[in-house]
């Protein structure tokens, strides 16, 4: 298999993930708002996997908004601006305990998310409308090696469809939850599988 042409690598429009991370704006507070504030709280039981429990819709919600400002926009911004300079350190886990996530307000954490979502998208379309966007400068991580500002943007598009996958799935296991007192079950709507 032949490597793609140069001027194939390069033709790189961002624009179709910035307009979907403007649109997620609307996305995540809907689909968390469908759970109640109780209900948002809720923790499937632990397992193997997750010891605690998996996250709830609030603790979901509380990482997005993390992985805004701490973590994507964050390091994009650095690796566009001087990709030499050190990224701050991640600890999404542990930052969900520190912080007691489980504990906050879902609308407010869904008012400062949005907020946050939207002075990204104007910063990111100021980026491309000035012309300094550089999607293949990379930053040198010393785990993982270079990642470039592009699979930055990529990864941000990724990491919402993931947790909107997650909130979802967690809509799913209430109603399952809802329904196993009188014994009724999920089937008739079918199994999760997504």
């Amino acid at each position: 298999m032949s490597a793609e042409p140069t001027s194939t690598l390069h033709n790189f429009d961002p624009t179709p993930l910035i307009d979907r991370l403007e649109r997620a704006e609307h996305a995540l507070p809907a689909m968390a708002r469908i759970a109640s504030e109780a209900d948002a709280k809720w923790k499937p039981a632990p397992s193997d996997r997750f010891p605690s429990g998996a996250w709830s819709i609030l603790e979901i919600c509380c990482h997005m908004l993390y992985e805004e400002t701490e973590d994507f926009r964050t390091r994009l911004r650095l690796t566009q601006e001087d990709p030499a300079a050190p990224w701050p350190g991640w600890d999404p886990e542990g930052h969900a305990v520190r912080e007691r996530y489980n504990e906050q307000s879902l609308p407010v954490v869904l008012d400062a998310w949005v907020r946050e979502r939207k002075a990204t998208v104007r910063w990111l379309r100021e980026l491309v409308g000035s012309g300094r966007a550089d999607w293949f400068v990379a930053y040198n991580h010393p785990r993982v090696g270079p990642v470039r500002a592009g699979v930055l943007l990529v990864g941000w598009a990724a990491h919402d469809a993931l947790h909107l996958r997650q909130i979802s799935k967690r809509l799913f296991e209430l109603a399952e939850r809802d329904g196993k007192g009188p014994g009724f079950e999920t089937d008739y709507a079918g199994k999760w599988g997504a």
